[in-house]
């Protein structure tokens, strides 16, 4: 099982990376705006799809340079810590200005909204990045894989979906409060600096 301490660390990182506005958010709160919540969640459910097939290609790549290549993978953790404060530095200086199209098409099929969610997902090479960069320090490869895979999974998909459920049904109230002031500013730099943290740990675990 995975490590309690680990996971602790986890939750609250991918939470704040998560509810950071990006392009899901972004997508979902424009659709909750103009379709409506019930129908925006085909959107999700591609997207959570998507976020999943790319972690799991991601942990099960990571597995396998640790199993076969365990010095490659010492080099992965120093690139992978590089990376998040890379990340985590970009995200202190992003201006945190928001802008949302609310006159998307509202005779959308749930086809579409299910692969306009996939794709935005699995097309997002910083997604990629991301998860490779991420999930390494929270896999002990002294344990089996599979259920570290499934626990971190379970924490990403709840995750995911309880920030888009926020952005779709938060709508315009929502809006507003991202545009006022410095929020997304600071929501930003509280990402960045657990981004940071869990970089140098990595780098140094």
């Amino acid at each position: 099982m995975i490590d309690v301490a680990a996971l602790a660390v986890f939750i609250p990182t991918f939470f704040f990376v998560s509810i950071t506005p990006g392009m899901c958010m972004t997508l979902a709160m424009t659709l909750g705006m103009s379709i409506g919540v019930r129908r925006t969640l085909w959107m999700m459910i591609g997207e959570l799809l998507g976020v999943a097939t790319v972690a799991v290609a991601a942990v099960l790549g990571v597995a396998s340079v640790m199993l076969n290549y365990p010095d490659a993978f010492a080099i992965l953790k120093w690139v992978g810590g590089a990376y998040l404060i890379y990340i985590g530095v970009n995200m202190w200086r992003a201006k945190g200005k928001m802008s949302v199209n609310t006159h998307s098409p509202t005779d959308v099929s749930r086809q579409s909204l299910f692969t306009q969610g996939f794709i935005t997902a699995v097309s997002n090479p910083k997604g990629w990045a991301f998860m490779i960069s991420l999930l390494p320090p929270f896999i002990n490869v002294d344990q089996a894989v599979a259920p570290q895979l499934v626990i971190l999974l379970s924490v990403i998909m709840v995750t995911e979906f309880v920030s888009m459920l926020a952005y779709a049904t938060g709508g315009k109230s929502l809006r507003l409060f991202l545009a006022r002031g410095d929020n997304i500013k600071w929501m930003n730099r509280i990402a960045g600096s657990l981004m940071m943290l869990v970089g140098v740990w990595l780098a140094l675990d």
